[in-house]
C-alpha cells in the first residue's frame, strides 16, 4: 500500500504540536519511597510525546546529612517534607526516594516506553559519598563507615572530593525504572532488574535514551538516585549523590511497533552508540545477558547473522561494569554505531 507522506507529516506535526509539559515535583504525595510496584496509583498521568520535567531529592535523610557536616539550611525544604510526611508504612523495603510513578495513556505489557532524556540538571551545590561495614565491594577492607559532604561547582562542573583533586560532573539518574510485573509485588528498589530501575548506568545522561520494557498497565515510570558523578562499578556503594531536575519526553512504542527489545530488556542507544544491558547475582551471568541482549538487538534490527554478530561484539564493542553492589550485579554492552557504513 502507497504511504501518503504529506498526511503522515501532518499527522506528525499535529501530534508534536498537541504534545504538554508537565512539571512534577519532589512532594509526600508525589514519591515512591524504596519500591517499584505495578499496583502503585500512578501521581502523573501524560500522553505518548509529553514531557515532563521531573524533581528528585537526594537519597539521604536530613539528619544524615546534618551528622556528615552539611548545614541545616542547606538541607532542601522538600526533603524534610518527605521525611516528615511519607508514613512509615509507605516505605521500603529498599531507601531510595523515587518521584513517581508517572503513567502513559495506554501502555499495556508487551509495549516498549522510550525514554528521551532531554536535560539533567544539578538542583543543590553539593553532593555525598559514603560507606559503610557491611556496604560496598570491599567491607572487609573498610569495617568502618564514613561519610563526606563534596561541593559541587555548577559553573565548572566539577565536585571537589579531595584537597586537590576534582572529580568531573557528568549527572545522572541512577534510578529510572517502570513497573515490573505484578508477579513481583512492591519490588526493592536496590536491584535492578528486567524493569530497569537502580541500573547505576553512568552512560544514561541527557543526550541518551532509554527504552524500558512495559509490564504493567500505564507503564509507571519512576526516578530518582541522582549522581553528580560516578565510575563504572560504583564500588562503595554510593555515587556523587545529589538532587537532580530532569526533563524528559516519553513516546510510547506499542507491541510490535517501533523499536524491538530483545528479551524485554532494557536497552539505552547514545547519539554514537547502542546500549544493551544485563543484571544478575552472578557477574558472569549478568555480562551473559548483556552479550546475549546485545546480540539479539543485532540481529533483530540489523539483520545480522547471530555468527556475525557475536563477531562485531567481539571486535568492535565494549563490555563495562555498570556496578558491583546492589545485589544484582550489572554489566552493560557499549557498540558504536560507526561500524555501520549503512545507516
Amino acid at each position: 500500500m502507497a504511504i501518503n507522506w504529506k498526511l503522515a507529516l501532518l499527522l506528525a506535526t499535529s501530534s508534536a504540536a498537541d504534545a504538554k509539559q508537565y512539571d512534577l515535583p519532589a512532594t509526600p504525595a508525589t514519591v515512591a519511597w524504596g519500591h517499584y510496584e505495578a499496583a502503585t496509583t500512578p501521581v502523573l498521568t501524560v500522553r505518548s510525546g509529553d514531557t515532563v520535567v521531573v524533581h528528585t531529592l537526594i537519597t539521604n535523610s536530613p539528619k544524615g546529612l546534618e551528622g556528615a557536616g552539611l548545614p541545616a539550611d542547606q538541607v532542601e525544604p522538600a526533603l524534610r517534607a518527605v521525611f516528615d510526611g511519607v508514613p512509615a508504612s509507605a516505605r521500603g523495603p529498599g531507601g531510595h526516594i523515587l518521584t513517581g510513578p508517572i503513567a502513559v495513556e495506554g501502555a499495556q505489557p508487551g509495549d516498549t516506553l522510550e525514554v528521551r532524556i532531554l536535560k539533567v540538571d544539578l538542583a543543590i551545590p553539593y553532593a555525598y559519598n559514603a560507606f559503610g561495614p557491611t556496604t560496598g565491594f570491599l567491607p572487609d577492607d573498610f569495617p568502618h563507615r564514613r561519610i563526606k559532604i563534596v561541593p559541587l561547582d555548577r559553573r565548572r562542573m566539577i565536585g571537589a572530593l579531595a584537597p586537590g583533586v576534582e572529580v568531573p560532573l557528568h549527572p545522572f539518574f541512577g534510578s529510572m525504572g517502570v513497573a515490573p510485573p505484578p508477579a513481583f509485588g512492591r519490588y526493592d528498589s536496590t536491584a535492578p532488574s528486567i524493569h530497569g530501575g537502580n541500573m547505576d548506568n553512568r552512560r544514561l545522561v541527557a543526550g541518551t535514551t532509554l527504552f524500558l520494557p512495559v509490564h504493567a498497565p500505564g507503564a509507571l515510570l519512576e526516578v530518582g538516585d541522582g549522581h553528580a558523578a560516578q565510575g563504572n562499578g560504583e564500588v562503595d556503594i554510593t555515587a556523587l549523590e545529589t538532587s537532580l531536575t530532569g526533563t524528559l519526553q516519553l513516546v510510547l512504542h506499542k507491541k510490535g511497533e517501533g523499536p524491538a527489545l530483545e528479551a524485554a530488556y532494557p536497552r539505552a542507544e547514545t547519539p554514537d552508540a547502542y546500549i544493551a544491558m544485563g543484571f544478575d547475582e552472578d557477574l558472569s551471568n549478568a555480562a551473559r545477558k548483556a552479550v546475549r541482549n546485545m546480540i539479539g538487538f543485532l540481529a533483530e534490527t540489523k539483520g545480522m547473522s547471530r555468527d556475525d554478530a557475536y563477531m562485531l561484539v567481539s571486535t568492535a564493542g565494549d563490555v563495562e561494569v555498570t556496578e558491583l553492589v546492589d545485589r544484582n550485579k550489572g554489566v552493560h554492552v557499549v557498540l558504536p554505531k560507526q561500524v555501520f557504513t549503512k545507516r
